[in-house]
């Protein structure tokens, strides 16, 4: 049995030899303090490069291009009334320009990171499991391959054609489980089984229970949004909510920042309403990909929630053909005078981003927000990683029409309403949070006294977020032992 020393030995002997420098949270959140001469050799790099250089661009602040960007401000666009229905101001991070083409491999980061700068994972001997249904795996094969890892991929073998092919593409191990995307028990079942069968040279990295992918939120997305808020806000506005799907709740670790500075905004969970897990103790199958799992994730904190709201995934289908196809595109310009350029935009946001805006949306009308409501939510990624899915409803329901894009237009996105939300008391959080016991404690191994400790140990979530501080300074002591940063001092 190696030591962690030992562990760390070879992982900085790998590093070395495939030049891998490791980026520390304060600079994915400000991209300044990277130094000059990384940022120059990255002109010469594209941003899905399978080059280790890019865990320097895992960050919201990416010029929008394909290839030789630099750093510049938070990528986002806000949704007009026009386009909402609402009084309120929708503001939406933008995933489309990290690497992969999704925030996902700032999820994964953490997990992985935080395993070999501690001597925790020897990518000379082990493999990284990336159990998902969806980008997390896309995500973490990614930031394996550039960390000089092997890595495996499970997902439902019902997520788009684009996730298997990109992940083969990029050398990973990949096997497809059986379902949808609220199939994840499966999912875990068939981790288990790897696992077991090679226990010595796989280390499961769980997207659900892994406290590095909501840290993650936490140090990077949590300030990227405070900044969107303070540039764009005006006399009089409110940083009033954050509506966040629920997927692996990864993404949820940002409520725990901003609930620091912001103490009275509220923050709503969605999943989808053909999954209500939170909602109703539910289970389903549905089609927005990359959200609703039957279970609640060990990261998530639900006593940081004050809302769920549910989305119907036919609305989200209909109006995701809306912002795409061509005929959608020219109702919203020439019918309703939408702005051609925010229209032409409408395609940074993938099948789960859209779900967000009907959350948001969903949020302004529950609450009666007006003008000075300032709502943020994210678009996870685009419809890049989705085109088969528009294919796919193309053959399905026949060519979109003018008409079929002005009833999705009145019915699906005006005709969002209140319906499938609730607004949680004490018991209500407790219920949702109680749901954590049948998946974590009885199938999963993890201790009753740490679910209670989440519960009711106040100071518990912010132990866990404070971590960030301490991996920088792994981080940095890990890359002084490399030696590699000389090069670019």
């Amino acid at each position: 049995m190696k030591t962690k020393e030992q562990i760390l030995d070879n992982t900085i002997k790998r590093c070395r030899e495939k030049h891998i420098i490791i980026p520390t949270y304060k600079q994915m959140r400000n991209p300044e303090l990277i130094p000059e001469k990384i940022k120059n050799k990255l002109k010469n790099i594209g941003l899905w490069d399978l080059n280790s250089l890019n865990l320097f661009r895992i960050t919201w602040k990416n010029e929008p291009i394909k290839f030789g960007g630099g750093f510049g401000g938070v990528n986002y666009i806000e949704l007009p009334s026009e386009l909402t229905g609402v009084k309120a101001r929708i503001l939406m991070l933008i995933g489309k320009f990290f690497p992969t083409g999704s925030h996902k491999v700032g999820a994964t980061f953490g997990p992985l990171v935080e395993k070999l700068v501690s001597g925790e994972f020897d990518p000379t001997t082990q493999k990284a499991l990336w159990p998902s249904t969806g980008n997390y795996c896309r995500g973490g094969a990614y930031d394996s391959y550039l960390l000089g890892c092997q890595s495996i991929a499970i997902l439902p073998e019902m997520m788009s054609k684009e996730r298997f092919e990109w992940l083969r593409k990029i050398g990973a191990e990949v096997y497809a489980t059986p379902g949808c995307e609220s199939n994840v028990k499966e999912i875990y079942d068939k981790a288990k089984e790897l696992c077991h069968a090679k226990p010595d040279e796989i280390v499961n990295l769980n997207q659900f229970s892994e406290i590095g992918n909501a840290l993650w939120h936490y140090a990077v997305t949590g300030p990227a949004m405070e900044e969107v808020f303070n540039k764009e806000k005006r006399e009089g506005d409110k940083f009033s909510a954050l509506f966040l799907t629920q997927g692996s709740a990864g993404t949820l670790g940002c409520a725990d920042y901003l609930r620091k500075l912001y103490p009275r905004f509220k923050v709503c969970a969605g999943e989808a309403l053909q999954c209500p897990t939170l909602l109703y103790n539910g289970y389903g199958g549905h089609r927005i990909e990359g959200i609703g799992d039957k279970h609640v994730p060990w990261i998530h904190n639900v006593k940081n929630m004050d809302m769920v709201a549910d989305i119907d995934d036919e609305p989200n289908m209909h109006i995701m053909r809306l912002f795409n196809e061509p005929a959608g595109k020219k109702f919203l310009i020439e019918d309703k005078k939408i702005d051609a350029e925010l229209v032409n935009k409408l395609d940074l946001l993938g099948i789960s981003s859209i779900a967000n805006l009907m959350g948001a949306i969903k949020m302004a009308k529950y609450y009666e927000m007006n003008g000075n409501d300032v709502i943020l939510t994210v678009a996870t990624d685009s419809m890049e990683l989705y085109q088969s899915r528009i294919i796919e409803e193309r053959e399905k329901f026949g060519e979109y029409n003018h008409e079929k894009a002005a009833i999705c237009f009145y019915a699906d996105l005006m005709g969002i309403t209140t319906d499938n939300m609730i607004e949680m008391t004490y018991y209500d959080k407790k219920r949702m949070h109680n749901l954590k016991y049948f998946t974590w404690i009885e199938q999963q191994g993890k201790t009753l006294d740490e679910l209670n400790a989440q519960w009711y140990d106040e100071n518990y979530w912010n132990k866990q977020f404070a971590k960030v501080d301490k991996w920088d300074e792994e981080i940095n002591e890990f890359n002084k032992r490399t030696g590699l940063l000389k090069e670019y001092e």
